[in-house]
């Protein structure tokens, strides 16, 4: 039988795994090239030799997204796999058409071709958008795990950004290991709250390899927590999936790919943030629930900010810096920084558009409802030096980093600056805690 030739349309993650899971030995299908989108500076490389495989002796391209339609004609293109998340179904379809337009079959993978099964118990945590707060969740559990003296390895979602070969399993326990291994912001972002914890927190791009080093990691392993992100359903199969929702975007999780397949799949559904959404669009979120996932169980929960200088925003005059993926593709317009700024009574919160510089200035024009915020993109060193001298060109008495880690220590802040902190702190009467005791009785032995 002849083999299709194949295009996987993806962002540096979701699609890579399904190569790997599904198109690395299948004799049935030749994958001709990846796509490229939502991350700069992937695109116009190669997904490398070492790790496609032996029928793959040169790699495989990557090229821009914008060059699909050119692509599917030029290479006699049969089926394109979209392979990324975190974007409305308006959006999906529209990609579809452009396929089947240039005469390509168009699909989406699911769960039971892609899902890898592990020998340890598995929770996944997974959102329905970027920035519902899953980050604080997955935290929230790896806590309650480790009070019942369960060693606990942590998996993250796939952000390589760097040398794929390299990344093929990483391993971080220490800051350190950050360091060691060149991570971008972004991936500071999501392992550095958990190696500040003592938690072993795996990544990279071959997520069946990462799994069996997980499984066995030195330090021993009861469970494995899957910290998903940008609202991809998870790589591995979850013994317990929690679904995180934001009712500051009610709707949502009913309108954005794959976010809606995560809500349909959890067991437990977290409704974040109550303390700062309106009242209404929380129980907009809660009859959304039940209409999509009736047995799923629902727990409420705020967003506790926590500030260490707070009187560093007081009547100052201050900006405001947040996580960069929930200000641009996430599309939120606000964070813990903006919201601990306006509770904690700042003058004025200063607008930086006047003051950007380099790359960061690109970032707005790709997504201009931004606003009076500065997302920390970090994807490599010219965005690090542009995001440092963007802020300090801003005429303002304090910066507020609402980033999930220590941004002074990847740039050189020049002025006062105060970090804001965020837990997940649940409300009412069911807790994360008694679901995960039923949980350890079922499935750790």
């Amino acid at each position: 039988m002849k083999e299709k030739k194949v295009i996987i349309i993806g962002a540096a993650g979701r699609d890579f795994h399904n190569f790997n899971t599904v198109f690395r030995e299948n004799d049935l299908y030749r994958v001709v090239a990846f796509t490229a989108a939502q991350i700069p500076d992937i695109d116009d490389r190669k997904y490398p030799a070492e790790l496609a495989g032996e029928r793959y002796p040169h790699g495989i391209p990557i090229f821009p997204q914008e060059r699909l339609r050119e692509l599917i004609c030029d290479l006699e293109v049969d089926e394109c796999i979209f392979a990324y998340s975190d974007v409305n179904y308006q959006f999906v379809m529209g990609i579809g058409a452009q396929v089947n337009a240039a005469g390509a079959d168009f699909r989406l993978m699911g769960p039971k071709s892609t899902t890898l099964k592990s020998n340890k118990p598995v929770i996944s945590v997974c959102a329905t958008r970027t920035g519902c707060g899953k980050s604080q969740t997955a935290r929230k559990i790896i806590e309650n795990l480790m009070e019942m003296d369960l060693k606990v390895i942590v998996v993250r979602h796939p952000m390589p950004y760097g040398n794929l070969v390299e990344q093929k399993v990483q391993r971080f326990s220490t800051v350190e290991d950050l360091h060691r291994h060149h991570c971008t912001i972004e991936e500071m972002e999501e392992y550095e709250p958990h190696v500040v914890r003592g938690n072993v927190i795996y990544a990279g791009v071959d997520y069946e390899a990462i799994l069996r080093e997980a499984e066995k990691d030195p330090g021993g392993c009861d469970v494995i927590v899957w910290d998903g992100g940008n609202n991809d359903f998870s790589f591995y199969q979850p013994d317990l999936a929690v679904t995180v929702l934001d009712p500051h975007r009610p709707g949502q999780e009913l309108s954005y790919y794959p976010g809606e397949v995560n809500l349909r799949t959890a067991d437990v559904t977290i409704i974040n943030k109550i303390d700062s959404a309106d009242p209404d669009a929380v129980l907009q979120v809660e009859n959304h629930i039940k209409q999509a996932n009736p047995t799923a169980m629902i727990i409420k929960s705020e967003s506790a900010i926590h500030v260490d200088r707070p009187e560093l925003i007081k009547d100052k005059r201050v900006v405001v810096v947040e996580d960069g993926p929930t200000l641009t593709h996430g599309e939120m317009k606000l964070g813990a920084g903006i919201i601990a700024a306006q509770r904690l009574g700042a003058s004025e919160i200063i607008d930086p558009r006047p003051y950007l510089t380099g790359r960061l200035i690109d970032t707005f024009k790709e997504y201009p409802d931004i606003g009076a915020l500065i997302p920390a993109m970090g994807y490599g060193d010219q965005q690090l030096k542009d995001l440092e001298a963007t802020i300090n060109k801003i005429d303002c008495d304090a910066v507020v980093i609402g980033t999930p880690i220590d941004l002074s220590r990847v740039i050189n802040i020049q002025k006062p600056f105060v970090r804001v902190h965020y837990e997940l702190k649940e409300q009412g009467e069911i807790k994360l805690e008694t679901v995960l005791t039923s949980f350890v009785k079922q499935y750790v032995k």
